[in-house]
């Protein structure tokens, strides 16, 4: 708010609304130098920290400066600019983790491009894949947020001056050039309106911190399911004390898995009260906007904390090759199933191929016995064509093909994040 104060103090000068001195005087005053206590409990009185805040600064500032001091502004101007300017700082953070976090999980998507394992719908065995190709979905899911970020830096990063009803009547025909010049003077856009009722560029950014948590969230999900002992496929990094149980010491639970789906659980409902704060009423509402400040906080935390966890896992996350390969034998053949109907159907029919599958399968479940020989029976004469059915090394390739590009549609959306 001390930063915000002084831009609209060099602002006004420049118009001669202001004196020269009173910018200089308000940087002189140290933010550790105000009674946070003492503001703490008249913000409860006055419902809004910048009402104690700006009598606080008027006591330090000297007779003649002070009747310019906060001139034309009002408080949501000096709380919302200064909300922006954190958010600023903010978002940069977050986009240096990004930085960290992207060519990592490229990384890991490349070394194992080619190290087959299962493929799984609705929790099954479908068919078999890479898991080069499930880290590069992982990675793909980031670079999304990511090459959504510069957009909304533009949208958000804007200067909020338009005094009590949002017009700078106050200010007189001096109001419109004068907002531009403190927008200029933070380092901020100006707007071409007030944005006092107007907010959806906090709703947005909000919205984007929570589908960047989401995109951490589904690589949580995968880890925790392939860190399970029943699949044992991925192990979290370890570290001597994480992920133990205060009942079971053999445990090694994946903590930071657990933290990026709890942030994904609390995120969803402060993105609501940031939606519920676009129904604002006439000029300025009572609470709506209001409700942003615990919102906002909590969204960039939860981001943060999910990405930095996010990051722990692309560098270090620990991949057992032979359990996938162990995996893939698990179900007696039946992630062939689709490549055998697929090479029976060029013999038999699309729709008789099928059938055959599904009923060879059923025996397969029920007996223990392998898809092939089952298949090779039922098959009679057409046997021959499962000859390539049961070869691993298509679908790998296939999996295969597809990490290159999305590990450079990440990178040039990990580019993008280098900002201003």
């Amino acid at each position: 708010m001390l930063r915000v104060e002084a831009a609209l103090a060099r602002a006004a000068a420049r118009f001669d609304l202001a004196p020269e001195g009173l910018a200089a005087a308000i940087e002189a005053i140290a933010a550790g130098s105000l009674d946070l206590e003492k503001l703490g409990a008249e913000t409860a009185v006055a419902g809004v920290p910048v009402i104690p805040f700006v009598r606080a600064v008027q006591a330090r500032l000297a007779k003649d400066l002070e009747p310019a001091f906060h001139k034309g502004a009002t408080t949501q101007d000096v709380l919302d600019s200064a909300l922006v300017l954190q958010m600023r700082d903010a978002l940069a953070l977050i986009a240096s983790d990004l930085r960290a976090a992207i060519p990592a999980l490229a990384a890991l998507a490349r070394e194992h491009r080619a190290t087959p394992c299962v493929g799984r719908t609705y929790g099954q065995h479908a068919a078999p894949i890479t898991f080069g190709f499930k880290a590069a979905a992982w990675l793909t899911g980031l670079a999304d947020a990511a090459e959504q970020l510069p957009r909304l830096r533009s949208r958000v990063l804007v200067a909020s001056l338009g005094g009590p009803v949002g017009t700078l009547a106050g200010l007189g025909e001096k109001g419109p050039a004068l907002a531009c010049a403190f927008a200029e003077e933070l380092g901020l856009s100006a707007a071409p309106i007030s944005w006092h009722a107007l907010r959806a560029r906090m709703a947005e950014a909000g919205a984007w911190l929570s589908i960047l948590i989401g995109a951490l969230a589904k690589m949580a999900t995968d880890v925790a399911h392939l860190a399970s002992t029943e699949v044992g496929e991925a192990a979290e990094p370890h570290v001597p004390g994480r992920g133990g149980s205060s009942a079971m010491p053999h445990k090694r639970n994946p903590v930071s898995s657990t933290i990026i789906l709890a942030a994904h659980a609390a995120a969803k409902g402060h993105v609501v009260t940031l939606l519920d704060a676009l129904a604002a009423a006439d000029e300025r509402s009572a609470g709506l906007w209001h409700a942003e400040w615990h919102a906002l906080p909590q969204l960039f935390g939860l981001a943060s904390g999910a990405l930095r966890e996010g990051r722990r896992l692309a560098e270090g996350l620990e991949i057992d090759a032979a359990r996938m390969r162990a995996n893939l034998d698990a179900t007696k053949g039946l992630l062939f199933a689709d490549s055998a109907a697929s090479a029976l159907s060029g013999v038999i029919g699309r729709g008789e191929a099928h059938k055959l599958v599904e009923e060879a399968a059923e025996v397969v479940r029920r007996t223990g016995r392998d898809l092939r020989s089952v298949l090779g029976e039922l098959a009679g004469e057409h046997a021959a064509a499962l000859d390539k059915a049961f070869d691993l090394a298509p679908a790998v390739a296939a999996a295969s093909d597809w990490v290159e590009p999305a590990v450079g549609a990440a990178a040039k959306a990990s580019a993008s994040l280098d900002l201003p």
